[in-house]
């Protein structure tokens, strides 16, 4: 059975990067303090309370998902922006975008009894299409310990270049136990699954998961966070779930009104209240990185 390598929270972003880009999960330990969990289930457990059991296989029976984890809590609005986390993120994904945005953000609570999900790929959400390149950047933290007996997230080390019919044998699977406050970080194109909960309490994660900026986001961030919520953000969480524009011409819109009432086609940042920066479809600056890109030279 392989191992998942572990890094401490001091590990450089090039290191982390580089090890999930070669073995598609690693975990970082002991990131949060006991006094850090306590505070985040005080924000969010009324919500996990109140979350529905799932209806199919896949998202089980006996595990609830709670989302909108950036307009519920402060604590989680921390986790989303851990710089420890996001350093690696644009390392590892920017080679394929110019800016990186949420993907998801999600508490999935895996009760007693639950079975074993499937084994999957991240990356499909958009099915086989992106197989050119790597769409996410992905973690798990652990709220409570992740042990091989509560459902600890299977994982399939070294996986993420195998076809997608590939058949996964159980000598090739492990277990991402770790104690809570760490961090189980992986890629879209590892293969992984929730893992079987054969103990009487349950396993609490936090799945938040980053992908590229040109990409339709996994968990719809503009109606989880409409303006009136995502006003009062933090602008580099505003920017994150996607009010700033991808890159030169991709994310505008033109603002709903009477002739000559606003401008007629405005970055997302405008539906914010902020100030417009450059031309209509973007700054010189996202123009210039475009042209960059498509001509391949520096």
């Amino acid at each position: 059975m392989p191992d998942i390598r572990h890094f401490s929270l001091d590990t450089d972003a090039q290191t982390v990067a580089d090890a999930v880009k070669e073995d598609g999960a690693i975990i970082i330990d002991e990131v949060l303090s006991p006094e850090f969990i306590a505070q985040l289930r005080a924000e969010t457990d009324p919500y996990m309370e109140g979350s529905n059991l799932g209806f199919d296989d896949f998202a089980g029976f006996k595990t609830t998902r709670t989302g909108g984890l950036m307009a519920r809590s402060q604590k989680c609005r921390e986790l989303i922006a851990h710089p420890d986390i996001l350093a690696p993120c644009k390392l590892f994904l920017e080679p394929y975008c110019q800016t990186v945005q949420l993907h998801l953000t999600q508490i999935i609570r895996i009760g007693p009894g639950e079975t074993a999900q499937l084994i999957h790929r991240d990356r499909w959400a958009w099915g086989s299409h992106l197989a050119h390149v790597e769409p996410q950047f992905n973690t798990i933290w652990a709220i409570t310990d992740f042990t091989s007996e509560n459902g600890a997230t299977q994982v399939v080390p070294g996986s993420t270049q195998w076809p997608d019919d590939v058949q996964i044998e159980p000598e090739q699977v492990t277990q991402a136990e770790m104690r809570a406050g760490s961090v189980l970080v992986y890629s879209g194109s590892v293969f992984h699954g929730g893992g079987e909960n054969r103990s009487d309490a349950d396993r609490i994660g936090i799945n938040i998961t980053y992908t590229l900026g040109w990409l339709r986001q996994e968990e719809n961030q503009y109606l989880t966070c409409p303006p009136e919520i995502a006003k009062d953000l933090d602008q580099p969480l505003q920017e994150l779930i996607g009010y700033s524009m991808g890159q030169y011409a991709l994310g505008y819109y033109t603002p709903p009104g009477k002739p000559g009432e606003h401008p007629e086609i405005v970055p997302p940042q405008y539906a914010l209240g902020h100030e417009i920066e450059g031309g209509m479809l973007g700054t010189s600056a996202e123009l210039e990185a475009l042209q960059e890109d498509i001509s391949g030279k520096p």
